[in-house]
């Protein structure tokens, strides 16, 4: 009888984590990102040796100006086997479109984000949108001014957000967009019209971008990230601003996201696969452990110990 008891109790186990495994997906993070440089394919050798079920970005996809002209060797170039359809000329893209990215200001600097909108096919209205992977749905916004719908929270896009976000049946709800809500960067800071009720409106974490350094905030109990590390250049922190918890600006770098039903787990490397930051929330209704959510694997440093660090001086 005990015997037949355990063989049944490893039975089901064996088929829960089975189920586990099969909800499992991983999805890389890149802000600021499009730019033609050796920091730009280092990040994107980084991304790709993950071997991501896609690729998702914080904005700010092709510098300067926006534009045709520059569009394809910015991002094509070291992105294209994730995008579909691909219109470069940098090898044939992908059959189904793995890249899902957000309008930065510099996307904006061509009147109607054109050469974006031409660049890429993407859900929606392409300029902000929805989609559902695995145990995760996903928001992309447009922060930007120029977005005809509006970037603070009366607007039809936050209406938007807030019914598709009251619609979801998704565990893990991830919002997306560039100008970072809150940041203790020295160029950019906090993005005032950024500052929806996310957490109210059933948000697990923000994504962000702008200021070009990694941060990770808690800010009313929702968790915060900062992701401009991805190629452009590097800027540096103010004073840290209440919630600040990690930040690094030291080097270039972006974020695996790893998800189950029963975690999604935020980790920010550098270009170089170093570890620097490492993030875990819990559902802990799926599981029944009784980890807290917001715990951190591994422990996060101390608040007097958390570290700002500065680029190196270009040559």
């Amino acid at each position: 009888m005990i015997s037949k008891f355990l063989s049944t109790i490893i039975l089901i186990l064996g088929f829960s984590l089975s189920g586990i495994s099969q909800e499992r997906i991983r999805f890389a993070v890149i802000g600021d990102f499009g730019w033609e440089s050796k920091e730009a394919e280092d990040v994107a050798n980084l991304v790709k040796s993950w071997k991501p079920d896609f690729v998702i970005t914080t904005g700010d996809d092709n510098y300067d100006y926006g534009e045709d002209s520059t569009i394809d060797r910015n991002i094509g170039q070291y992105y294209s086997e994730f995008i579909s359809p691909y219109i470069g000329k940098f090898g044939k893209g992908d059959t189904v479109n793995r890249f899902f990215p957000t309008l930065g200001n510099h996307d904006w600097r061509v009147a109607g984000a054109v050469p974006y909108l031409k660049y890429f096919t993407l859900p929606g209205n392409e300029r902000y949108y929805d989609f559902v992977r695995g145990p995760v749905h996903l928001f992309a916004l447009d922060t930007d001014k120029h977005e005809p719908d509006g970037n603070t929270d009366t607007s039809l896009q936050a209406k938007w957000l807030q019914e598709r976000m009251r619609r979801s049946t998704s565990k893990w709800k991830i919002v997306y967009l560039h100008h970072a809500p809150y940041s203790s960067g020295k160029d950019h800071g906090n993005f005032i019209p950024a500052q929806w009720n996310f957490k109210k409106w059933g948000a697990t974490a923000v994504l962000a971008g702008h200021e070009h350094l990694y941060e990770r905030l808690t800010i009313d109990s929702l968790v915060y990230f900062v992701n401009g590390s991805g190629g452009r250049s590097l800027y540096t922190f103010a004073k840290p601003i209440e919630g600040s918890q990690v930040r690094y600006c030291e080097d270039y770098g972006a974020q695996l996201v790893t998800a189950t039903k029963d975690s999604i787990m935020f980790q920010f490397y550098t270009r170089n696969d170093s570890l620097v930051d490492s993030y875990t929330l819990y559902n802990i209704d799926a599981s029944g452990i009784t980890i807290p959510k917001g715990e951190t694997m591994p422990p996060p440093p101390p608040a007097d110990s958390t570290q700002t660090k500065h680029p190196k001086p270009k040559k």
